[in-house]
């Protein structure tokens, strides 16, 4: 026991180091911080903002209480619950971004490890998750009178889903990849036999004893098809002839990227979308040396993360990846694309891997891309938090610009006291610096379209707004989907930079008007709700939101 204590004494006392080290070397960088709570009552491993500007989150049900009540009194049977069979407290919350308040709500079944997607309508699907939940989906419809609750559907799965990725199709359905002992995909909801279609890149890039190939990181190409990332490399999938199209080389280095040595992965912002074939893009970063998990897991042997990411066109005839270097080395980072079209990277540690017990050195400092920079010149590291974000941390981008940042439970169950990284519960949110007030003159005010607009493919749509300070060059519109966040992988993120038509300014007024072109297709685009944004000289509007069907 005193040799645990002194390890964790020494650790805490690197971790203050590396904290104060970074603060000093990055007092020239953007960005700040803000904890909005400081218990949200539970430890965010998933979230989704909704069209409604309210954010779900939740956990896993099996392991004891959390830390906030099921409202009215209400408790559960939970007999797959190792600590409590019965529990009265609550693995699921809406964040309420205006209000900065958050209520409880009720998880039937165990959404351990699960995989999502927000319909067209605005409806957040779940599926799967662990032991009675691994079969299930679960709807989530947004309302504003706080009486809408979680609702379960047994046997809405065909396989039994844990680790699995989900994305949104063109028709509205959703594909859901892969998972634990899961070399397949099937959809949701479930359509004509077979439901369940082998996938065998699944099973070629699992590695025995590590996988390595969960929660794949998916894409929906501009031509149709799936781009799939497992381990440390892709394929493209046409998921309607369930035909191999392209395979892609293994990054540079052959390190696995997939759960559990997790990196993270976007598909960069799609522009051009007149163009008669897109050109896109996929970034891959950081992860864990080939053997991290068992190194760690057998032999309490914390290998340096990669310090790596990747890039490749897909659509290329002869793709290959370029790879660049990151300011700090990482695994179990999240990327989210920013509405000017940067990549914030956030989360994880320098070392070690996901799973339970396996993370270590907290990178407390966010790394900014910029894709359109030059090569060696695309990265910036910003400001630091001080809340180590350790496995099972998530976060999202919200309407204003924020990036809303929380979870870190690396344990087994709730654990605040003589551990290394206690379980974490408070919620954070990471200002960019397009936030700063130095720059409120040039942010855009968007007047027209009203939020919750409907908008149409292939059409002319004119936005108004006003700018108090100079508005220099083409604005450029931008559109979001939100994403569903969980163990470094944001489900169904895309940004669409759209084509300007024409832009004009209310003779000398603040008022401007730029009209541009929304996308052509749903295999662009797939149908549902998109945050849209006005970027001047790189300082992004609150963006409104918009239903493209």
């Amino acid at each position: 026991m005193a040799a645990r204590a002194t390890f964790i004494i020494y650790a805490l006392f690197l971790t203050s180091l590396q904290l104060l080290l970074t603060r000093h070397l990055s007092s020239a960088a953007g960005g700040s911080w803000n904890v909005l709570l400081p218990n949200v009552g539970i430890s965010a491993m998933h979230m989704q903002l909704l069209h409604n500007d309210r954010v779900v989150m939740f956990d896993r049900t099996n392991f004891g209480p959390s830390n906030i009540s099921l409202p009215n009194g209400n408790c559960r049977n939970n007999p797959n619950d190792a600590v409590s069979k019965i529990d009265c407290t609550a693995h699921s919350i809406e964040y309420d971004v205006a209000m900065n308040t958050v209520r409880p709500l009720t998880v039937q079944s165990n959404t351990w490890c699960s995989s999502g997607s927000v319909r067209p309508d605005g409806v957040l699907i779940q599926t799967g998750g662990d032991r009675d939940g691994a079969l299930k989906a679960r709807t989530f419809t947004p309302c504003n009178d706080n009486k809408c609750d979680w609702v379960e559907i047994d046997n809405g799965l065909s396989k039994r889903r844990w680790y699995s990725s989900n994305q949104l199709l063109p028709d509205g359905k959703q594909i859901v990849i892969g998972g634990q002992g899961q070399f397949n995909y099937e959809f949701f909801p479930k359509t004509t036999s077979p439901n369940v279609v082998d996938l065998p890149f699944l099973a070629e890039t699992n590695d025995r004893g590590q996988e390595n190939n969960l929660y794949p990181f998916v894409f929906m190409n501009t031509d149709g098809n799936l781009f799939i990332f497992a381990n440390n490399r892709a394929m493209l999938l046409d998921y309607v002839k369930n035909k191999v199209v392209k395979t892609f080389p293994a990054i540079p280095g052959g390190d696995p990227r997939s759960y559990p040595s997790t990196g993270s992965a976007v598909l960069l912002p799609l522009k051009n979308l007149e163009a008669a074939k897109i050109e896109a893009e996929v970034l891959v970063c950081g992860g864990a040396p080939k053997g991290s998990y068992l190194q760690a897991f057998r032999r309490k042997t914390f290998v340096k993360a990669l310090d790596t990411c990747a890039r490749i066109k897909i659509n290329d005839a002869d793709p290959q990846w370029t790879v660049e270097t990151m300011p700090h080395a990482r695994v179990m980072g999240d990327m989210t694309l920013l509405p000017n079209g940067d990549v914030l990277i956030v989360n994880g540690g320098a070392s070690g891997s996901a799973a339970w017990e396996l993370g270590r050195e907290p990178v407390l400092a966010p790394d900014l891309y910029h894709p359109e920079n030059p090569v060696n010149k695309r990265f910036e590291s910003l400001n630091p938090t001080t809340i180590p974000r350790m496995y099972h941390s998530a976060a999202v981008l919200v309407r204003d610009g924020r990036v809303l940042v929380g979870g870190s439970n690396p344990h087994a169950f709730y654990e605040f006291t003589g551990v290394l990284f206690p379980t974490e519960l408070r919620l954070e949110a990471f200002s960019p610096a397009y936030l700063e007030p130095k720059f409120a003159t040039l942010r855009p005010k968007i007047q027209t379209p009203k939020s919750q607009s409907r908008i149409k493919y292939g059409t002319n749509l004119k936005l108004k707004f006003t700018v108090i300070g100079e508005v220099k060059g083409q604005v450029k519109v931008t559109m979001v989907s939100p994403s569903f966040t969980t163990h470094s992988f944001s489900m169904n993120q895309r940004l669409l930079v759209l084509d300007n038509v024409k832009f004009t300014r209310k003779g000398r007024s603040t008022t401007y008007e730029v009209q541009v072109r929304t996308p052509k297709s749903a295999i662009i685009a797939p149908p549902g709700y998109y945050m849209m944004f006005v970027v001047n000289q790189n300082i992004p509007s609150e963006g409104v939101w918009v239903r493209l069907q």
